[in-house]
């Protein structure tokens, strides 16, 4: 055999006895290798970057409210936002794990082991139901959600603070009605006494 084809034989033979070189580890690609798009957290929550943990908490639960599974029944459009507002939360309500999205560094099994916020009803769409065993009676009537305990929980100061405000005004709306009837009692007092005495001057001119 020529020697150009020998050195064809042992390159070939190279080839199939390395393995297969390793996939690509760009994050966030499907099937077809082309990246997914990925929704900005702070966009969610309609917030800036640069928003407070304060103004970040506060949206939270306006739109938390505004979207809950339950005030919205049947709703995919709106299960949906809460599910995303809810994951949001999770991730720029902890500093740890804020600053590792900001740097681009969270990983998916840390925003998943991510703690739930405080105070949220638990989210039945993350998770299936366990199966329910035959009971021989039924069980208690599940609780529904009141939603008047969540609004003074998170919005109570506000609301006395409003309170507060509506009854100053009150106050000082009867405060100004009180001098204004007193004014006019006093017009009216001494209109009467002016006439009295007008009258007493008529009377006694009269007289002579």
């Amino acid at each position: 055999m020529e020697p150009a084809a020998l050195g064809r034989l042992r390159r070939l033979l190279l080839s199939a006895a390395l393995p297969p070189p390793p996939p690509s580890r760009s994050a966030h690609t499907g099937g077809s290798g082309a990246p997914r798009p990925r929704r900005d957290l702070y966009e969610v929550l309609g917030v800036p970057r640069t928003a407070t943990a304060a103004q970040i908490k506060t949206a939270y639960y306006e739109q938390s409210f505004r979207y809950h599974p339950d005030r919205n029944a049947g709703s995919a459009a709106a299960a949906a936002r809460f599910a995303a507002v809810s994951e949001a939360y999770r991730v720029l309500g902890s500093a740890a794990l804020r600053r590792k999205y900001d740097r681009g560094l969270l990983s998916a099994e840390e925003l998943r082991d991510a703690p739930r916020p405080a105070g949220r009803p638990p989210d039945a769409s993350a998770a299936p139901p366990p199966p329910r065993a035959p009971a021989a009676r039924p069980g208690p009537v599940p609780t529904p959600f009141n939603f008047d305990a969540f609004y003074r929980a998170h919005y109570g100061e506000q609301l006395e603070r409003e309170q507060l405000l509506r009854a100053r005004r009150e106050q000082l709306r009867l405060r100004r009605e009180e001098a204004a009837e007193q004014g006019r009692v006093r017009a009216l007092s001494n209109l009467s006494l002016g006439l009295i005495f007008f009258m007493g001057i008529a009377i006694i001119y009269g007289l002579k």
